[in-house]
């Protein structure tokens, strides 16, 4: 099972992905993951993965292409674990993901020399998916011992937003205290939200936070846009107590 992972979104870009795939294995199973991520939002990409990963199938191949650094010398990687294979960029896309697994080996992926300078998640990483797929794993780059690391920042109640989803729920990387009102510290203002159990039990229009399915705490409006109020962006800092 090759699954897509990118920041392409409606496009065309992640057809012709799946049409290389096919080209390379006619059977093979694809399964989008996500396709609406922020442009360039690596935060985003890192964040979707770690808490996702673990709901598929042993064995399957996560093709990554969120990669401002496409065309330049940062390398592509496949990476194989005790469990799991990922192709990607190394910007850090992976990392949060790999510290929670047992890494087996990492290769370097070779971008031909006629490879767009704009569309590696075509010309590299689809077609090595598609080899991993096929059990070609040991056919492919040369082994390396090192890919980048990045940190999704956390100290204490201080963390980042690593996601606004297409609700306008603002993700956060902090986990829920046992409290019934915190208060919210951005760059810019503070608040005092009231934390409830389920969306229902919000009155109407009203900003507060939920325990969201990865047991982090979301930033909601009720029957709203949350973000559409506080104007947040991935990565920025956030102080929940």
């Amino acid at each position: 099972m090759v699954v897509l992972l990118t920041d392409f979104g409606p496009s065309e870009y992640v057809g012709v992905m799946k049409a290389i795939v096919y080209g390379v294995d006619k059977d093979a199973k694809i399964v989008d993951l996500c396709h609406d991520i922020r442009p360039q939002s690596i935060i985003e990409a890192a964040w979707i993965l770690k808490n996702n990963y673990g709901y598929f199938p042993k064995g399957s191949v996560f093709c990554c292409v969120v990669d401002p650094g496409v065309g330049t010398e940062r390398k592509a990687l496949a990476v194989k674990t005790d469990s799991y294979y990922f192709v990607a960029p190394d910007n850090g896309l992976l990392w949060e993901s790999l510290k929670e697994q047992t890494v087996l080996v990492i290769r370097e992926l070779p971008v031909p020399l006629n490879a767009s300078k704009t569309f590696h998640g075509r010309d590299v990483f689809a077609k090595a998916a598609a080899q991993i797929n096929l059990d070609r794993f040991e056919d492919l780059g040369k082994k390396v011992s090192q890919l980048k690391k990045f940190e999704l920042y956390r100290s204490a109640r201080e963390g980042i937003i690593v996601r606004i989803d297409r609700f306008g729920n603002i993700i956060t990387n902090l986990p829920a205290e046992s409290k019934q009102i915190y208060t919210v510290q951005t760059a810019a203002k503070q608040y005092q939200m009231n934390f409830h159990p389920y969306y229902k039990a919000a009155a109407k229009s009203e900003l507060f936070l939920i325990r969201g399915s990865n047991n982090t705490l979301e930033i909601s409006l009720k029957d709203g846009d949350a973000n559409a109020q506080l104007d947040l962006k991935p990565g920025q800092r956030i102080t929940i107590s």
